[in-house]
């Protein structure tokens, strides 16, 4: 029945060839597979002078489902003949399939499918009752929206899936099954629009993803680590989101994702740089709020990394620059500042990261007391303890307010790492070491690649069009066309003309 490696090649080519077992043997073979576990039961009945039995995992089925679906219908047939052809027709149940191989019952098992063999039959049958623990949609947490959908991904495959294709009602929509992991087999799927997505940016996520030799792999951000092009890199390469519809207009432009059971998050790419200061919000507003909005961003993320530096710069080799009147107040606040310009920044960002994550591990509504309360009494302390001048604070916040606007929580975090290195060369170097940052940051962008494409599309290489899908927003009638940093196979959204013309009811 079952097929095992030999040494001989005889009895390898036996073994190819489905034979019987009892039930006795068949219940030695799974214990000796899955070990001692304790939640692997075996329920046999007898029916007509044959053994039937069912096998199954009882920490992952429904029992009510197993007793209703699986026990019941056996129990009341009186049919004298028992087979296996004979059962699966008196099944009431949708999900099943034959099966005569150890390792494939196995794994089915251990997925919350129950295995019914019959005494001397040559394959039993995998019948699909688990009951698996899920919660209900809720509102998304780390990614927070005002306008549009709110509901976040949960821990369940079929139920991601399912408002996939509630969003995303196209019949190309392709969702195709993948296995992650080598030892620990998790069912996941890449999801694409066929007629759409770059058939090398599918391929591409599908040898990655089928070459990885990973025993387990817990969760889609930790897969999307282990695919991007340079691991090396503090930055990004394929973005993660908890929102569906995120995952929805990427597939419309291009992209493929992948989604797992039990992650409530999606990968897709390709995803250039400027791809993680996009917001949903900005397709969902007027386009010149979007506009606005989107630059912000991008101009807070700029200053948030050049401010602190530019501080420390100046104080220390560039005093020159600063306005007289600012310079009074400046030499004022910092007079009984003991600590030179770089150690007073690298303390102060030390204690705002500390309060930071101090504020995200504790409970809701702790953490929010904390971080306000945290940061004003330290604050004025540090001030009154001649620790730090009352410029460097405001510095420190705005830098600290500009990190926090990047949608992409993860890209938030790599642009507040990136500001100690500035930090420090800029008070070794003063503007020459905020320049060499600048430069060696752009070296390394420019060299960087998502899924194979370049980093830092549509500015390098330039493609004007696709600056409405990225640094700018344009009205909707005016992108007629889906971003060709996706190399899509369709690239027409709306024919150009019909989108632009307005005619009133009567004509």
């Amino acid at each position: 029945m079952f097929k095992r490696k030999t040494g001989n090649k005889q009895s390898e080519d036996k073994d190819k060839k489905p034979h019987s077992l009892n039930v006795d043997d068949l219940k030695s073979e799974l214990q000796a597979e899955i070990g001692d576990c304790s939640d692997l039961n075996f329920r046999t009945l007898k029916k007509n002078g044959k053994k039937i039995v069912y096998c199954f995992l009882s920490s992952l089925i429904d029992k009510t489902s197993l007793d209703e679906f699986l026990l019941l219908p056996v129990q009341q047939n009186t049919q004298e003949e028992w087979t296996t052809e004979s059962l699966a027709q008196i099944l009431p149940i949708a999900e099943i399939s034959a099966a005569n191989q150890l390792k494939e019952v196995v794994s089915s098992l251990i997925e919350g499918k129950a295995y019914i063999y019959i005494d001397g039959e040559p394959y039993g049958i995998l019948a699909n009752v688990g009951s698996t623990v899920e919660r209900s949609l809720e509102k998304a947490e780390t990614e927070s929206l005002v306008y549009g959908p709110k509901i976040s991904f949960t821990e369940s495959l079929i139920g991601n899936l399912n408002i996939i294709r509630s969003n995303l009602k196209d019949p190309k929509l392709c969702m195709e099954d993948i296995t992650i992991g080598k030892r620990v087999k998790t069912p996941g799927k890449l999801v694409y629009v066929k007629d759409i997505a770059d058939e090398d940016n599918v391929n591409t996520f599908r040898q990655r993803i089928t070459e990885l030799e990973y025993d387990y792999i817990p969760d889609t951000t930790v897969l999307g680590q282990l695919i991007e092009d340079n691991s090396w890199t503090i930055f990004p390469q394929i973005m993660s989101t908890e929102l569906p519809d995120r995952v929805t207009l990427s597939l419309m432009r291009g992209r493929v994702a992948v989604m797992m059971d039990r992650s409530p998050s999606a990968i897709y790419g390709p995803t250039p740089f400027l791809s993680f200061f996009e917001s949903t919000e900005d397709v969902y507003m007027r386009w010149n709020m979007g506009l606005f909005l989107r630059m912000l961003r991008i101009v807070s993320i700029f200053l948030s990394v050049l401010l602190t530096p530019a501080y420390v710069a100046v104080l220390t080799y560039h005093y020159e620059i600063i306005p007289s009147a600012l310079l009074i107040s400046l030499g004022q606040s910092r007079a009984n500042v003991p600590f030179p310009p770089i150690l007073e920044a690298l303390l102060l960002e030390f204690v705002i990261e500390l309060l930071r994550e101090a504020g995200a591990r504790l409970p809701t509504k702790v953490g929010q007391t904390m971080g306000i309360v945290g940061g004003i009494v330290i604050g004025q302390a540090a001030v009154q303890a001649g620790f730090t001048s009352n410029i460097l604070i405001i510095i420190i916040a705005l830098s600290a307010l500009g990190s926090f606007t990047s949608p992409s929580y993860i890209m938030g975090t790599a642009i507040r790492m990136i500001r100690f290195p500035i930090i420090v060369l800029a008070g070794l170097w003063g503007g020459i070491g905020i320049m060499y940052s600048f430069c060696f940051i752009l070296i390394h962008l420019l060299k960087l690649t998502t899924i194979g494409r370049p980093y830092l599309m549509p500015v390098y290489p330039f493609r004007w069009k696709d600056l409405g899908y990225s640094i700018l927003k344009f009205p909707a009638q005016f992108l007629s066309y889906r971003p060709l940093t996706n190399r899509p196979v369709d690239n027409e959204l709306f024919p150009k003309q019909k989108g632009r013309e307005k005619k009133d009811v009567d004509e």
